[in-house]
Formats: structure tokens, C-alpha cells, sequence
């Protein structure tokens, strides 16, 4: 509830729209008083440094799950395999240099809190010129072109990056950076199936697809599963889904026993790291889910290779 002293302010600000009556000069809302400013050239430079580290630096629980995938798996090829993927991310760390030659597309995840003022510019341009500074700067490859169905023409520095926003509570604002590999991106599926198709008509799309996409998305994968919504958000979740982090509980109890469930049958395919056979097709399965219209049942899969790159940072 406003006190006296603020709706004095308030009834100030409206009734001389927006202007000081003594000198006609812009006036400040007291709401905005109060919101935390972030300027767009902090946001630049997050954007720049996250791009370097992301491609570098593999996140541990992906480490920790390609370990766990060492110890179980039974094939030999399949741990001389896993041994390599291990080793690689070793000496990218070490040297800091990129995990794979294929820099991917950047995505960016930004959740915008509400009570957040972003000065200085636009946010977009900012997070570009990030993506841009940060790949020329880091000599990554440039893997982004422009006219995509006639000249496509390299825009030389990677830009422009695919970004997806949220409002969120709070005051600060949560960058995630996920340079996304053509091998595994080129793998998304998405249906609309009958609304009666239910899990097992789920599970029987995830499995085509994980096994029709062989070793294309450079396996052990991240399955990222969207059900539910629209045709663009059941995308949108099934990509978000990659960014939890593997043995995070999914927070919905039968989310995550379907989870466990796909990731035994997928596994159980036996395509292996690199499809070269073996039991580590898959390192999880992330889902999410969103109340959906009664005549449909959108599925999206996106696939993550086992160079699972993620890094992000709240400002």
C-alpha cells in the first residue's frame, strides 16, 4: 500500500505527465527509483567471456556423468571411445581450447527479472556484440550464415546469436550461454500426435529418433523432451530442458520416472558412444512439460552431444 508521501509523488507524476511543474524538465517515477540498473556494456562483456568459457570448459556434471558412463560401460571399443571424449575435455580445459571444432550456434537464455532496468542501449545489440567480441577475440570458428536458402554468406563472427527471454522475479539478470552443435541440432524432432497417443506413443517418437539419428549428434547425448503447449513452445522446452544439470531431479515426481524410464530404453538401443556400439548411448533424459489444448499432444526432441556446453552467470 503507498503511504501518503508516495501517493503525493505518484498523483505529482501523473498529473504533469512525467515533467518537474518548476522547470518543465523529465521527472522520474519513485518506482523507478527503485529498480537496480544494469548497464548493456556489463552485459557485453559477460556475453563475450561466457562465450570462450563455454566452448572450452566442459561443466562437471557432464564430466561426472561421462565417468559414470566409463565405469559401466562393457564394451571395449565403447571405453577406448569414452576414454578419448575424456581426454579431449581434459586438454580443452588445460589449454583452454574449444571442445570441438563445430563452435555451434550460441543460444542465450535470459531470464530478466522485473525489477531489472537495462540502460545504456538495447540488450540484443549487446548480447551480439558479446557473441561477436567474444568469438573473433577467442578465434572461434564462425558457423553462422546470413540468406540461409540462396548466398549464404558467413556473417564472420558467429553472429547473430538465437536468444530467448523470460520475465522472472527479482532484481537480477541470469545469462546462459550454450554454444549448439549442427550435428546434434540437426536431429530435433517435433510431432503433434492424438491426444490418446500418451506415454507409449512418447516413448516410441524419442526412440525412433534417438536411433535414426546414429551417430550424427556425437553420442553420449542429452535427450531434451518438450510435451505439451504449442508447436514453438514444446521446441522451446525441449531445448531449455539441457540446461539442467545431470542428477538434478526433474521437480515433478512422475516427470522424472518417465525420465528414468526413456533413459533405459534409449540405452538399450545399443548405439553407443559414436554409435560404435555399446550400453552409454544417452547420459539423461531432461523433460518438461506445459498444460496443452484438448486436441493435441505436442512432443519435441533436442538432442545434446556429449560435448554438452553450458556456462552462465547472474548479474
Amino acid at each position: 500500500m503507498l503511504d501518503r508521501t508516495n501517493r503525493k509523488l505518484l498523483y505529482t507524476f501523473q498529473s504533469t505527465a512525467g515533467r518537474l511543474p518548476e522547470t518543465g524538465q523529465p521527472m522520474r517515477c519513485y518506482h523507478c527509483l527503485a529498480m537496480r540498473e544494469i548497464h548493456v556494456e556489463e552485459i557485453r562483456a559477460t556475453v563475450a567471456r561466457l562465450c570462450q568459457e563455454a566452448t572450452c570448459l566442459l561443466p562437471e556434471d557432464v564430466v561426472g556423468a561421462l565417468e559414470t558412463a566409463r565405469e559401466r560401460e562393457q564394451s571395449p571399443v565403447a571405453v577406448k571411445v569414452l576414454d578419448q571424449i575424456l581426454l579431449n575435455a581434459d586438454m580443452a580445459r588445460e589449454e583452454m581450447l574449444p571442445l570441438c571444432q563445430d563452435t555451434g550456434t550460441t543460444v542465450v537464455f535470459l531470464d530478466v527479472g522485473q525489477d531489472v532496468h537495462i540502460t545504456g542501449g538495447y540488450v540484443i545489440d549487446a548480447i551480439n556484440q558479446g557473441v561477436g567480441g567474444g568469438y573473433t577475440e577467442g578465434f572461434l570458428r564462425a558457423s553462422i550464415v546470413d540468406r540461409p536458402f540462396s548466398a549464404r554468406s558467413n556473417t564472420k563472427n558467429n553472429t547473430p546469436a538465437i536468444v530467448h527471454t523470460e520475465i522472472v522475479p527479482g532484481d537480477s539478470l541470469r545469462i546462459q550461454v550454450m554454444p549448439k552443435g549442427g550435428g546434434c541440432e540437426n536431429m530435433s524432432r517435433f510431432t503433434i500426435m492424438l491426444p490418446n497417443a500418451g506415454k507409449a506413443g512418447i516413448t516410441e517418437f524419442v526412440l525412433r529418433t534417438v536411433d535414426e539419428s546414429g551417430g550424427n549428434p556425437c553420442p553420449p547425448i542429452i535427450v531434451g523432451l518438450g510435451v505439451g503447449g504449442t508447436a514453438e513452445h514444446a521446441m522451446y522446452m525441449a531445448k531449455r530442458s539441457l540446461t539442467r544439470p545431470i542428477g538434478e531431479p526433474n521437480p515433478d515426481a512422475e516427470q522424472g520416472e518417465f525420465e528414468a524410464e526413456l533413459l533405459e530404453k534409449v540405452n538399450a538401443l545399443g548405439l553407443g558412444p559414436q554409435a560404435v556400439g555399446g550400453r552409454s548411448t544417452a547420459l539423461a533424459v531432461h523433460m518438461a512439460t506445459y498444460p496443452t489444448h484438448i486436441a493435441s499432444l505436442p512432443v519435441a526432441v533436442n538432442l545434446q552431444c556429449h560435448s554438452a556446453r553450458l556456462k552462465e552467470a547472474v548479474l
